[in-house]
């Protein structure tokens, strides 16, 4: 559906400005969706989020700052996010053996089984192939890419 359709307006200044319109409009319409998807497995996309790091750094743990610098969505409550991920038995932390002053935070088996419920239907293929082809999706990232300032160097990118 075209953006003037979902938000009922067609008064745009200009195309970069229905562009950003629809950037954001976007953006909240899948984040729309994963909430959805990850609340169905009682956790939020932040918490489905930080599950995901931990998994790429396993079996090592992470810090609360690793946590915060990969994070999509760059919250300051990282902290509270991982406390709840522990009450939940998704992720365990202890001290780190390394900085005392540091936590050192791993995913349990109970936080990879719940990712790997979860994978599929995170990704969104059943949106994605439905509605956009493999080449459209390079474009898009590249296109995407490009608004935040990084310039692709081939075709392939």
């Amino acid at each position: 559906m075209k953006i003037e359709d979902e938000i009922q307006s067609s008064k745009f200044h200009n195309e970069r400005h229905k562009a950003t319109i629809n950037v954001v409009f976007t953006s909240n319409w899948i984040t729309d969706i994963l909430e959805n998807r990850a609340v169905k497995h009682k956790i939020t996309l932040q918490q489905y989020n930080i599950l995901r790091i931990l998994r790429g750094q396993y079996p090592s743990p992470a810090t609360n700052c690793l946590l915060k610098e990969r994070m999509l969505d760059k919250t300051p409550d990282v902290s509270r996010i991982v406390d709840r991920l522990v009450s939940k038995g998704l992720v365990s932390k202890k001290t780190s053996s390394i900085d005392r002053r540091a936590v050192d935070v791993l995913i349990t088996q109970k936080g990879l089984d719940t990712l790997t419920d979860l994978d599929e239907r995170m990704l969104m293929m059943d949106v994605l192939e439905g509605n956009i082809t493999e080449a459209e999706c390079r474009i898009l990232n590249n296109l995407l890419d490009k608004l935040r300032g990084h310039v692709s160097t081939g075709v392939n990118n």
